[in-house]
């Protein structure tokens, strides 16, 4: 079964989007609050991205969340180079793996897990 990966659209990624037909496939969250597409992932992508993401996982909806947010930036831009929502996307972002690796490691450099005393 097919899983999902959330892209949250601001307002910039939007207008990054203009013209593309992909207007149409924006989901309302929250009570409208939050613009988002729901971007089907088939299983071999889903377990490529669990394999390469240690901290990725899927959650009750069969969403994959918890990937770095360097994997969120190369989603959105294979979605507004390809202008799709296709499988084309995780391909490209599959591809990509190094640079998101690369980049996700310079993120935990700034911004470190809260330290939590018990």
């Amino acid at each position: 079964m097919a899983k999902l990966f959330v892209v949250l659209l601001d307002d910039s990624r939007l207008k990054k989007l203009e013209g593309s037909g992909l207007e149409k496939k924006v989901s309302k969250l929250f009570g409208g609050a939050l613009n988002a597409f729901n971007l089907e992932v088939s299983d071999e992508h889903a377990a490529k991205i669990l394999e390469e993401f240690g901290t990725a996982r899927i959650d009750s909806r069969g969403a994959i969340t918890d990937v770095p947010i360097a994997f969120n930036r190369v989603v959105f831009d294979e979605i507004a180079k390809k202008k799709s929502l296709g499988p084309e996307v995780m391909d490209g972002v599959l591809a990509r793996v190094a640079e998101i690796k690369e980049a996700a490691a310079k993120e935990s450099e700034f911004l470190p897990a809260p330290e939590i005393e018990v």
